[in-house]
């Protein structure tokens, strides 16, 4: 895939040419990392010099000083907000925090083995003395992460890689191997890590296989998964609990539940995603306490946009009575948002929260809470809608707890296990210095809504039909954005370990593990499409036993299940977009994919020639499909050495 791209002049160009259209609307749509250093600025020239932690400083000099200033592969995970579905467009050019002394390590961790698999260092566990057995074989054949070690590179290799800047020119001969125990000099050549590593990266020495990038995306994504999954749980149990109860109530909770997202879920998660800028510099600048500052700023910005969010939400039922001619769906919807109303206050400060422990490197906090904030909500849904016997109120109450759970047990993780030196009480100066971080703010917000904005539509489409109709978009939401969390994280997981080998100018290392993701994704599509095929009458019963709900949800699935091949392929492709840092042009295509392409076509085919779901489903379908052509049409003739230029000049400045 991009294997060609430095060869082929006119295409080459047309991707440039469309690279510098993309970059110059992004900067007219997107803040940039100047208005967050003008921010931290401020607040540091407010700040006495004590508030400095030497601590931070010292902690990175004793590491400079152990390992030099050389490059890092490993990158901690893009800080994209858990529980997100479809991101059309996300935030680029932001700056990360400073790596702690444990990602340092995984960093050196990492080239240590792309440095064993390359033959340059010698072996972690010394090698058998007896020849394997030929499953065994086999076995390394297939899953070997070794780099095959031709002839010619037998001799010599070792020497070219262990002479670095530091390095003598003239060393003692390297003696020979016995039984694949190295020379103490070999052994010697970890101390001298940064040396190898650099001399190696220039000489051209370093390759991967597709074995070992397949293992370390699978690593890379596996937690995601998993966290995506628990965080997207909390909406699934209000459908599954809800569903039952019948037809009218399963359509109201997916009304209620899309509204809530764009009118106050999507645009504070937009909102505070500007903390993975400020948070993150804040942190670097050695004010440490400068991260809680930004949290309390950015939580207070919130709790104001919430105001004018109750006051819709309290007058919804009118607002949406004149959206759907069902006027009772319309009641039970806003029934839902006036009692999940009491969990946006907790829901503002968790995602604020979560962006405070993200710029400490501490990303696994977010996952223990979810842990048990999601058997939780589980149990709450079942307690209060079934046990109880409080029907459809009883969901609504159950997400409000959760809500509310969710921050304190985040709290409790900062106090009681890690990230309370980054807290330093609550401070006046939270009520000033708003205009730049609302200015960068802002167009996160857009990024996010746009993609949720598209979704609405459809299902105040579905409701224009029928509610029937309206309930079957219910399950087919959830089953298509439950299919989504796992080619999501695959595609966060893929870009983390392309911007890393880009970052470090292996561009051909670049390719191969952006081939691997592009695969993965075609796997897990022809994965969720299976399933999906394969269960079509037993999924909607699931949701609920009408006939007619289930029979509409089966007549659609076929189409559903065609979409899972091109949202694999789309959201692998966005990832390797924003892994070379052409996100950008993955953002736009997407908004006029869905908004001149797929919506037109959904609402041809939906009412135009009354297709009912089926039209609008497959206009949704078409429009990934012309994303997916586009965006790899994109990647593979995309120039790869200039992105690792662009990736090393933005290393050098920042």
């Amino acid at each position: 895939m991009a294997g060609n791209s430095g060869h082929r002049p006119i295409p080459a160009k047309a991707a440039d040419i469309a690279h510098d259209i993309a970059s110059s609307l992004a900067q007219s749509f997107r803040a940039s990392s100047p208005l967050a250093q003008e921010l931290v600025a401020r607040d540091i020239a407010e700040c006495s010099d004590d508030d400095v932690d030497t601590e931070v400083m010292e902690d990175e000099s004793e590491s400079e000083d152990e390992t030099g200033p050389g490059p890092t592969l490993y990158r901690r995970p893009s800080n994209i907000a858990f529980g997100s579905t479809r991101p059309v467009l996300g935030p680029g050019g932001l700056h990360e925090p400073i790596l702690s002394k444990i990602e340092r390590t995984r960093s050196r961790d990492a080239e240590r083995s792309l440095l064993r698999d390359n033959h340059i260092l010698p072996p972690k566990h010394q090698l058998a003395q007896h020849p394997p057995g030929p499953l065994t074989s086999l076995y390394k054949r297939v899953f070997s992460t070794k780099v095959p070690r031709k002839a010619s590179d037998e001799e010599g290799s070792q020497i070219v890689a262990a002479h670095g800047e530091r390095s003598p020119l003239l060393g003692r001969p390297r003696l020979p191997r016995i039984d694949g125990v190295p020379e103490p000099d070999e052994s010697a050549a970890h101390e001298h890590l940064n040396e190898q590593w650099e001399a190696a990266v220039a000489a051209g020495q370093i390759k991967t296989t597709w074995q070992r990038e397949a293992k370390t995306i699978a690593i890379y994504s596996r937690s995601l998964i998993v966290t995506f999954l628990l965080q997207y749980s909390i909406n699934v149990a209000s459908i599954f609990a809800v569903g039952r109860l019948g037809t009218r109530e399963l359509g109201a909770v997916s009304l209620a539940t899309m509204t809530a997202n764009i009118t106050c879920y999507a645009p504070l998660q937009g909102l505070a995603t500007s903390l993975d800028t400020l948070c993150a510099q804040a942190y670097g600048s050695g004010h440490k306490q400068l991260v809680g500052l930004q949290l309390q700023r950015m939580t207070y910005f919130l709790f104001l946009l919430l105001v004018p969010i109750w006051g819709v939400w309290l007058s919804a039922e009118p607002i949406l009575a004149a959206l759907i001619p069902d006027q009772a769906s319309a009641q039970l919807a806003a029934t839902y948002l006036q009692i999940i109303l009491l969990g946006t206050p907790a829901f503002a400060v968790f995602e604020g929260g979560k962006r405070f422990l993200q710029a400490q490197g501490l990303f696994h906090a977010t996952t223990y809470v979810l842990l048990i904030a999601a058997p939780l909500n589980i149990f709450l849904n079942w307690l209060f809608v079934w046990r109880l016997g409080w029907g459809y109120v009883g969901a609504p109450w159950a997400v409000a707890i959760t809500q509310n759970v969710m921050p304190v047990l985040l709290i409790l993780y900062v106090w009681r296990i890690d990230g309370s030196q980054c807290w330093g009480g609550f401070n006046s100066k939270a009520f000033s210095n708003w205009g730049p971080m609302i200015r960068l703010a802002l167009p996160g917000m857009v990024m996010v809504v746009a993609e949720w904005f598209a979704f609405e539509i459809l299902t105040l489409a579905s409701g224009r039909i029928g509610v029937a109709p309206l309930a079957a978009q219910s399950v087919l939401v959830t089953v298509t954005s439950t299919t989504f969390q796992i080619p999501f994280p695959l595609s966060i997981a893929g870009s983390t370990r392309v911007a890393n080998l880009i970052g470090a100018k292996l561009v051909d290392a670049a390719k191969i593990s952006a081939k691997v993701t592009f695969v993965g994704g075609l796997i897990v599509g022809v994965f969720n499409a299976v399933l999906l095929a394969a269960f079509r009458y037993q999924i909607p019963l699931l949701f609920t036993q009408d006939a007619e709900v289930v029979e509409l949800v089966a007549q659609t699935i076929p189409v559903c299940a065609l979409m899972q091949l091109w949202d694999g392929i789309a959201a692998v492709s966005h990832g390797l977009l924003r892994g070379i840092g052409l996100q950008e042009f993955g953002g736009y295509a997407n908004l006029v994919c869905y908004y001149l392409v797929a919506l037109p076509i959904s609402f041809g085919l939906g009412f135009g020639l009354h297709w009912g779901l089926i039209g609008l489903w497959s206009g949704v379908t078409f429009g990934l499909l012309l994303v997916s052509i586009v965006e790899i049409w994109f990647i593979c003739w995309s120039d790869w050495d200039r992105a690792a230029r662009d990736a090393e000049r933005r290393n050098a400045t920042g």
